[in-house]
């Protein structure tokens, strides 16, 4: 009896084994694709650079669908994958010249920016068939209109994450002044990019998210300035160690991410500020001059189909455009307020918009005064070096008078 129960026991941990293999089946995946479409480059060695943020795609880990991976079985393209941290970081690279990408992921802000520069391809929509999926809520945008740059790859929100270990449980964390409060001086993170971090100050200043003169910048830098003291590091994916490690206490981070973040470390908790706060579009585009505009657009259309933008989401926490997409995901999915919030909280949201050259140049001049200033290090470093100044004289006159005295013996 006893062998018969380690025998079905061990066929169960089998067939658990086998499903858990097969909860990504590519064969059972690509059967619901459009194979003549997705078969066209097949033999012919074509390869795409994709450019994305990192942390940003369902890459196989923990059972979950390896979306380049996939893609390269289905087409026989090869994808060279690479990952920027910021927005700024995509826009120099590109602008700098020397790179060649075929497909980038920037938010709507960076989109409208480059479009205005004739930094994107237009796309070709007969290539990609799957636009039908997208979320019409989410297209026509002020940044890229009738979408002839961009097709919404995911959408999302600032929150601000705390460690329920590190917070006490009487303090408000539902206000962006909880990134100013001196009583966690040292265990505050903030956004290492200037857009995000401007977002934030100009909301409590209450300006609104986007910048409309030198004046609200000059304001906001000031008012980060006053936040500095208190910040242990600007961070962007370092964010991932310092709250999983509970080496912080307190970030504003995208809710994609948070919600990462709280499934690795439950002490972590996110809440939307009820000032109000940044609801972003990150887009697939097509940088101009990429080499293999087709198979970008291709690769465009893969991440479109329902299955994969279903599991590509789940795997990386961040809200869906595609309705098609959405209907696959579980309801505890759908019903999580940090992915999905309210009406009432999306109410109090607002998109950034691509600022003009004189703007865009001050926020950037703010910022980096910001993180050139550091107060502390002037503040020691002036009396220091007076010091050593003084004692370097009084050095120089002894030796002098050391000298001379030995002279004239």
């Amino acid at each position: 009896m006893k062998k018969i129960f380690v025998l079905m026991l061990s066929l169960m941990m089998v067939a658990l084994c086998n499903l858990s293999v097969l909860a990504y089946d590519n064969a059972e995946l690509f059967a619901e694709l459009d194979m003549d479409y997705y078969s066209r480059f097949k033999g012919q060695e074509i390869s795409i650079n994709v450019y994305n943020w990192g942390e940003y795609i369902s890459d196989g880990a923990d059972d979950s669908l390896d979306v380049n991976e996939a893609f390269e079985e289905l087409t026989g393209i090869k994808v060279n994958y690479t990952f920027y941290a910021t927005n700024e970081e995509l826009y120099a690279k590109l602008r700098a010249g020397g790179s060649s990408y075929d497909v980038i992921i920037p938010s709507e802000y960076m989109i409208g920016r480059m479009v205005k520069e004739d930094m994107l391809e237009e796309i070709n929509k007969d290539n990609i068939p799957n636009l039908k999926n997208i979320d019409p809520t989410l297209l026509n945008m002020n940044f890229d209109p009738d979408n002839a740059h961009s097709v919404p790859y995911t959408w999302g929100t600032v929150v601000l994450i705390y460690n329920t270990d590190l917070v006490s449980a009487d303090t408000d964390v539902e206000t962006w002044d909880l990134l100013w409060n001196e009583k966690y001086k040292g265990n505050i993170l903030m956004f290492n990019n200037p857009r995000d971090a401007y977002g934030i100050a100009l909301k409590k200043l209450d300006f609104g998210t986007n910048p409309e003169n030198q004046e609200q910048i000059d304001k906001a830098t000031a008012l980060l300035k006053t936040q500095k003291p208190i910040v242990q590091a600007y961070v962007m994916d370092e964010i991932f160690d310092k709250m999983g490690a509970g080496e912080a206490a307190i970030a504003p981070y995208y809710s994609g991410d948070a919600i990462t973040m709280m499934d690795e470390n439950p002490a972590l908790a996110a809440a939307f500020p009820r000032e109000g706060t940044n609801i972003f579009i990150d887009g697939m585009c097509i940088p101009k001059g990429a080499k293999q505009k087709e198979a970008a657009e291709m690769y465009i259309n893969f991440m479109c189909e329902p299955a994969v933008g279903a599991a590509n989401c789940e795997y990386i926490g961040y809200s869906t455009p595609n309705l098609a997409a959405l209907e696959l995901l579980d309801d505890e999915i759908k019903s999580n307020m940090i992915a999905y919030p309210t009406e009432e909280v999306l109410a109090k949201t607002a998109y950034f918009v691509p600022l003009d050259d004189t703007l865009n140049k001050a926020l950037d001049a703010g910022w980096k005064q910001l993180l050139a200033d550091d107060e502390s290090f002037t503040f020691w470093l002036v009396p220091a070096l007076l010091l050593l100044a003084v004692v370097t004289s009084i050095v120089i006159v002894v030796r002098k008078a050391v000298r001379k005295k030995r002279d004239n013996y």
